[in-house]
């Protein structure tokens, strides 16, 4: 594609060189990679991804084009793209638009001919960290890199919440509604959510009212709902001192559930600890094991942050563990009833192993 040479420097000082793509400049953010064959679109379109560089493990991105139809937030909130090769042309008959020309339209500073099997060892040897992309000098790359605030102790997700209040009743119509489950009302906590998470919850017939991730338990109780769920976002859940909040004061209040951020949200608010993973789980093929039932599920991922199982209090259950590494991938309160998963059940592109876990919810709320 691109001519014009462009290189990917990381804080440590190692170098990886390229060519541009996407949008002309300069980004900065932490570098991360993840593991999904597909799915380019809805990693661009991720809120989760925000204030990071995504490096994407397989050989060619773009093939497929881009379509509207994709799209898991209104337009990409992660800071750089990193492919191997971008197909300059798209195939598939859905495509509106080549990847190459989304970036550019989306402003999203991208770089190709990286060695990413390179650059993904160097992480999983040396630790996600910050970087800078472009076609700058690479001493004025690295200094960008080594002045970029690291993910640790930052709350992203006034960045990617929605500004008003809005209800959503469009679903994918992948699954079969029950009469009983029809206008149960769930009200979403907004901190950066993906439509497929919505859609996932219209499809079992429920109405959603989303909310903007500063409001208050005062404004969700007013909604009178039947439950509330606590979103996906990015950022350090630590930090996210207002979600803690807001969890903490609902339990009891309503049934609740939460995905990746909102999970982990809702583990600090009773009492857990969460730490930062050396390089995160991020893709569509990781192998998590529901303790309930003792199977196995393969579960998309997104996340660098991860609930301290050593330091779980005795009113929280573990309910899923990651079989790569032993980490907590799910927790219940044991008074409550109030749960959240680590991994994400809604599976934009896939798979859709876990996706009992919106139905687990709507019957307890019609419990």
């Amino acid at each position: 594609m691109s001519e014009k040479n462009a290189r990917l420097v990381l804080a440590d000082g190692e170098v990886f060189e390229g060519a541009a793509i996407g949008a002309p400049g300069t980004t900065v953010g932490e570098a991360v990679f993840t593991t999904g064959m597909t799915g380019y679109q809805e990693v661009l379109t991720d809120p989760s991804f925000c204030h990071q560089v995504v490096c994407m493990t397989a050989p060619q991105m773009g093939n497929t084009g881009t379509t509207p139809e994709d799209d898991e937030g209104p337009r990409p909130h992660l800071a750089g793209f990193v492919v191997h090769e971008l197909s300059p042309i798209a195939s598939n008959w859905r495509s509106t638009e080549t990847l190459d020309a989304y970036l550019r339209r989306h402003g999203v500073v991208g770089i190709e001919r990286v060695d990413t099997r390179a650059l993904t060892r160097h992480l999983r040897d040396h630790g996600a960290q910050m970087c800078a992309v472009g076609t700058e000098p690479t001493e004025a790359l690295l200094a960008r890199a080594k002045a970029a605030p690291p993910m640790s102790g930052l709350d992203l997700t006034e960045r990617v919440t929605t500004r008003e209040p809005y209800e959503w009743r469009d679903g994918s119509g992948a699954w079969r509604v029950d009469t009983a489950d029809a206008d149960a009302h769930v009200v979403v906590i907004d901190y950066g959510v993906k439509r497929n998470i919505l859609r996932c919850f219209a499809d079992l017939g429920c109405r959603l009212t989303v909310l903007p991730a500063r409001a208050s338990a005062d404004d969700v109780l007013a909604r009178e709902p039947d439950g509330v769920f606590l979103s996906n976002g990015p950022g350090d859940p630590a930090a996210t001192e207002h979600g803690v909040a807001l969890a903490r004061a609902l339990v009891g209040k309503a049934p609740l559930f939460g995905i990746c951020l909102g999970h982990q949200l809702l583990a600090l608010a009773l009492g857990a600890k969460t730490f930062k993973l050396k390089f995160g789980h991020r893709g569509l093929n990781h192998p998590v094991k529901d303790l309930t039932t003792g199977k196995v599920e393969i579960t998309t991922q997104n996340h660098g942050f991860a609930v301290d199982l050593d330091g779980l209090p005795a009113s929280l259950a573990c309910t899923h563990v990651h079989l790569n590494d032993g980490t907590c991938q799910g927790v219940e309160h044991r008074e409550s009833g109030a749960f959240g998963v680590q991994f994400h059940p809604e599976a934009g592109a896939g798979p859709h192993d876990s996706r009992y876990l919106f139905r687990r919810f709507v019957d307890r709320m019609r419990a």
